[in-house]
């Protein structure tokens, strides 16, 4: 944990095997929350974000444990935006529905939510950077890291109570953002 703090490049090599069943269970988590028949599995998810935090050519340095959760929660969310983006994509057959083979033992329409609103979100939480990016930090650990008020805080280096000040932004500024965006 060290070697992290001190920005060494070698460090999220060795951080990694340590966190990694927690970040395997958060991505469980996150594709638990998909529609039914989506083919990305928590591995792929959690191994995908590996590559793109290591397996560059230059080694980014992470200047906290903190940090490093930041980065891997930017990473899961950019790999599941992208993954829903290419759902959706005309050219892939993003606008036709697969059909159950009994459609008695599946449940109806909802089924397309998490994804429209993976996207929603990440349109609000890109607007949130734009006006705010501490605030939009906060929601990225607390949403796709996985951490709990009392950790991002820890990990951002301000207090409990500011962080909570301004998670309660945060929410009410994304709640706006999404269903402005769902109205249109």
């Amino acid at each position: 944990m060290n070697a992290v703090k001190d920005g060494s490049p070698q460090a999220a090599e060795k951080l990694f095997p340590l966190v990694y069943e927690e970040l395997r269970q958060l991505a469980g988590h996150w594709l638990a929350q998909e529609k039914p028949g989506q083919t990305l599995q928590p591995t792929a998810l959690v191994h995908e974000a590996y590559l793109r935090l290591i397996g560059t050519s230059e080694p980014q340095r992470f200047d906290s444990v903190g940090h490093f959760f930041a980065a891997a929660a930017e990473a899961m969310r950019r790999i599941l935006v992208d993954y829903a983006r290419r759902r959706n994509a005309l050219k892939r057959g993003g606008d036709r529905q697969r059909k159950p083979l009994d459609s008695d033992l599946i449940q109806g329409p909802s089924d397309a939510k998490p994804i429209n609103d993976l996207l929603a979100l990440d349109d609000a939480l890109n607007k949130l950077a734009a006006e705010d990016p501490s605030k939009a930090e906060l929601v990225k650990l607390r949403y796709f890291a996985g951490l709990t008020l009392a950790q991002a805080a820890q990990a951002m280096g301000i207090s409990p109570a500011t962080a909570d000040r301004w998670w309660a932004y945060a929410k009410a500024f994304l709640y706006q953002k999404i269903n402005s965006r769902q109205a249109d």
